[in-house]
C-alpha cells in the first residue's frame, strides 16, 4: 500500500487542523487562568483596603484579634474555591487534550490495521502465521491501552473525590474555629 501525494497533503491538513484546534484550547485555557487570577486579585485588593479601614476603626488590641479571627474562614473558603476553579480549568484543558489524542489513536489503528489487511492480501503464501502474530499483537496492544485507560480514569476519579473531600473538610474546620 502506496500513500499518494493526496493522501499525504489529506493527512498533513488533518494534523495541521488538530494542531490548531489544540493550541486554541491551550489559549483557552490561559485565558480562563488569567481571568480566574484578575477576578482574584482584584476582590483581594477590595477586600485589603476594606480590612484596612476596618482595622484603622478598631479601639483595642482585643477587636483586632476578633477581626483578625473573623477573616479566617473566608480566606479558607475563597482559596477552596480558588483551588477548585484552578482545578477544573486544568481538568477541562486535559480532558478536551485526551479526547482528541484518543481520538488520534483511534484514526491511527484504523489506518494500521486497513495497512496490515492490506498486506496480508498481497502477502506471499504461507505468511498466513506471521500476519495472524501481527494481528494479535495489535489486538493486545489495544487491549492494554484501553486497560490502562480505564485503570487512570479511575484513578482520576479517585483522586477528583478525594480533592472535593478534603476541600469540602477543610472548609467545615474553618467554619468551626469561627
Amino acid at each position: 500500500m502506496t500513500l499518494t501525494p493526496e493522501q499525504i497533503a489529506a493527512a498533513n491538513k488533518a494534523n495541521l487542523e488538530t494542531l490548531l484546534n489544540l493550541t486554541n484550547k491551550a489559549f483557552e485555557g490561559v485565558e480562563k487562568l488569567v481571568e480566574l487570577n484578575m477576578a482574584v486579585a482584584k476582590t483581594a485588593m477590595n477586600e485589603n483596603v476594606q480590612n484596612a479601614k476596618q482595622a484603622l476603626s478598631v479601639r483595642d488590641a482585643q477587636q483586632l484579634m476578633a477581626m483578625q479571627a473573623g477573616m479566617v474562614q473566608p480566606l479558607a473558603e475563597k482559596i477552596m474555591s480558588y483551588s477548585r476553579h484552578l482545578y477544573n480549568i486544568a481538568n477541562e484543558t486535559q480532558s478536551t487534550f485526551t479526547t482528541v489524542a484518543e481520538s488520534q489513536l483511534k484514526k491511527s489503528n484504523t489506518n494500521l490495521n486497513g495497512l496490515v489487511e492490506e498486506l496480508s492480501k498481497n502477502a506471499p503464501a504461507g505468511s498466513d502465521a506471521a500476519v495472524q502474530a501481527i494481528k494479535q499483537a495489535m489486538a493486545a496492544a489495544n487491549n492494554a491501552y484501553e486497560t490502562t485507560q480505564k485503570s487512570i480514569k479511575q484513578a482520576v476519579d479517585l483522586a477528583q473525590n478525594n480533592f472535593n473531600a478534603a476541600a469540602n473538610t477543610a472548609v467545615k474546620a474553618a467554619r468551626g474555629k469561627k
